[in-house]
């Protein structure tokens, strides 16, 4: 009895540990894919096709018995998370990576936790009480990840010299880099607009997730209508001769990884962690993803590190 609780106590960080180390991976690959050249809004329709189809047959099987009537409620909220994640959040969020690098995005990203944690005191979902050392901490954690992301953001200081950074990155083009370099506020800006989307996304999944205690299946609409509407923006927005075209390399890869660990699981995981410990807690991660896409970015992309900001070797 005592060794089974304190395994369910362990759950919710052991699957939260699990989720970042998937997420770090496709901060990685999906930066490749992009700078090669992989339309942005392609990737986010194949990554939510993909994560739909993995998803479809585990929910229909496993939640028969306990999945609610799909009410118009439920339908519409739904909708808006699709909205808010495959639309806003990962075609902004890939914008924005596109324009800087995979480790700055992670980082800024840190932010998340900190404007779930407002979005959740504005709708009072979390209770916020300034004589309790834990409401103070949450506070305080509050400005000073609102302070760092500032100080990424206006401030480049000097290079990190890591002794296992290569020089040159063999998956990314100097050309690619050169761009990067031209953009970096207007896509430090983006991130942010996607750190938003990302934030909101947590609030109404864990509103969502009471009403419709189904995680498999509400993880399957969120995809399944993130792809539909996804398709169609991409249908007004790339009119380039073979855009859809994938074959058997990164752009094959970076949808495969992203629907099923970043998209399907994720979503799964996160409703059921969410049931009993909140948005808060879920978000409150994100800083281990960083580190470890700080170090891959510096292995595989050549991304150098600096007191500050993150910037792509040149």
């Amino acid at each position: 009895m005592v060794v089974s609780g304190m395994i369910e106590k362990a759950r919710p960080y052991v699957l939260m540990v699990g989720l970042q180390c998937g997420a770090a991976g496709m901060y990685i690959i999906s930066a490749v894919t992009l700078k090669q050249g992989m339309s942005r809004y392609v990737l986010v329709v194949y990554r939510n096709a993909v994560a739909a189809s993995v998803i479809a047959p585990f929910a229909f099987f496993l939640e028969r018995k306990i999945r609610p009537k799909m009410t118009i409620s439920i339908f519409l909220k739904i909708m808006l998370l699709a909205l808010l994640e495959p639309i806003l959040d990962q075609n902004i969020t890939y914008l924005g990576m596109n324009y800087t690098s995979a480790s700055f995005t992670s980082a800024i990203m840190n932010a998340v936790p900190a404007v779930t944690f407002l979005l959740a005191v504005i709708l009072r979902l979390e209770r916020l009480k300034m004589k309790e050392v834990r409401s103070q901490a949450k506070v305080m954690g509050t400005f000073l990840t609102f302070g760092g992301a500032l100080i990424m953001t206006m401030y480049k200081g000097p290079i990190i010299n890591l002794i296992w950074s290569p020089k040159t990155s063999h998956f990314v083009s100097s050309s690619a880099t050169d761009s990067s370099h031209q953009h970096w506020l207007s896509g430090t800006l983006f991130l942010l607009v996607g750190c938003f989307a990302w934030s909101a996304f947590f609030i109404l999944q864990s509103i969502t997730v009471k009403e419709y205690p189904a995680e498999l299946s509400l993880a399957f609409w969120i995809c399944f209508m993130g792809s539909v509407l996804s398709a169609a923006v991409t249908l007004v927005a790339e009119h380039r001769h073979g855009v859809w075209s994938i074959g058997f390399n990164s752009r094959l890869l970076a949808p495969l990884y992203t629907g099923v660990i970043s998209s399907g699981l994720t979503y799964y995981v996160q409703g059921v962690v969410m049931k009993t410990r909140g948005p808060v807690f879920v978000t409150a991660f994100n800083p281990l993803c960083m580190i470890i896409v700080a170090i891959l970015g510096s292995i595989i992309l050549a991304e150098k590190l600096r007191l500050g900001r993150y910037n792509m070797h040149t």
